[in-house]
């Protein structure tokens, strides 16, 4: 009961978010849907993210590797190649996917800091292959980079408001799909991993394989983060590949609240907009957010979503 109390809580605040996003996108200016769209953007990766730490209990500073491949892959194909986009999303997907399933082999034999590690060494070793990539642009970087066409049905993406709604349904179809896996079996099968490893393996499951395809799976909707990145910036370059990217992914997840899929949305929301207002503020911005995020972890250890929702009970009590 109270299981399906906390799921349903967890949608309707889905549901709240969506229809923030929705206010905000039919008050927006040119600007705006440039941020609406970096938002989305962002609550994709973030969910990708959750969906193997806060869910699977394995944390990574290696993600920015499987979001730059989506980058690359986008890029190459569509700019290099001239792939239809149609095409190159979900091959942005798969590829990066294909190179969770090979670095994901390894990793998810190990647990701790030796897996944050080795997740950190696959980052970097991605990175330094895109900034000594000649056929990339090296470290300047690749342009020109398209965005999907979808004038047949009357949508022209390169309209800000329209690409930002574009970005902002795809996210909302990403939570779709991740908090439907997360609420079958097999996310059951996570959580329990990440409750009790040793238990799960003594009732003969197999961790590794859960593991893993929790780890291919997070791997691939970052892929597609990565894409929309690369359509929206119109650029792709080795920065998107660093640490700092997974390590800012990782801060907006712990900023939502782990484990619930839509506080890593909402997170992205809060990230976004108040490093836009502070950069105007002041060039000592990025102390400032980095004192925001030391009173979340101190004052909401379990994130914004966790907050509200103890601030919620607290309420319901008090009328009582």
């Amino acid at each position: 009961m109270i299981k399906k109390r906390a799921l349903a809580n967890r949608d309707i605040a889905a549901c709240i978010l969506l229809l923030i996003a929705i206010i905000a996108w039919f008050r927006a200016d040119i600007f705006g849907h440039e941020l609406l769209a970096q938002i989305s953007i962002l609550a994709i990766f973030a969910m990708s993210l959750d969906l193997l730490t806060g869910y699977t209990g394995l944390v990574s500073l290696g993600h920015a590797a499987f979001y730059g491949v989506g980058a690359y892959a986008t890029a190459g194909l569509a700019a290099l190649a001239g792939w239809p986009m149609w095409a190159v999303m979900p091959t942005a997907m798969l590829l990066s996917a294909l190179l969770a399933v090979l670095a994901g082999v390894f990793a998810v034999r190990l647990v701790g800091v030796f897996f944050i590690m080795i997740t950190l060494a696959i980052g970097e070793m991605v990175h330094a292959f895109a900034f000594r990539s000649r056929v990339f642009g090296g470290d300047d970087g690749l342009s020109g980079v398209p965005r999907i066409n979808l004038d047949a049905i009357g949508i022209n993406l390169l309209d800000p408001a329209q690409f930002s709604l574009f970005t902002l349904i795809v996210a909302a179809l990403v939570y779709f799909v991740a908090a439907h896996l997360v609420d079958s079996p097999f996310g059951r099968v996570l959580v329990g991993i990440h409750q009790n490893e040793s238990r799960m393996r003594a009732l003969g499951c197999p961790v590794r394989h859960y593991k893993l395809a929790a780890f291919v799976l997070a791997a691939s909707f970052a892929g597609l983060a990565g894409s929309l990145a690369a359509q929206h910036n119109n650029f792709v370059s080795p920065e998107l590949l660093t640490w700092t990217t997974s390590g800012e992914a990782l801060i907006v997840v712990i900023i939502g609240g782990i484990g619930s899929l839509v506080g890593p949305a909402a997170g992205a929301a809060v990230f976004v907009m108040l490093a836009h207002h502070l950069s105007g503020i002041t060039d000592y911005w990025m102390f400032f957010m980095g004192l925001f995020f030391v009173a979340v972890v101190l004052f909401g250890g379990d994130g914004l979503y966790g907050l509200i929702g103890r601030m919620r009970r607290a309420l319901t009590h008090a009328r009582r």
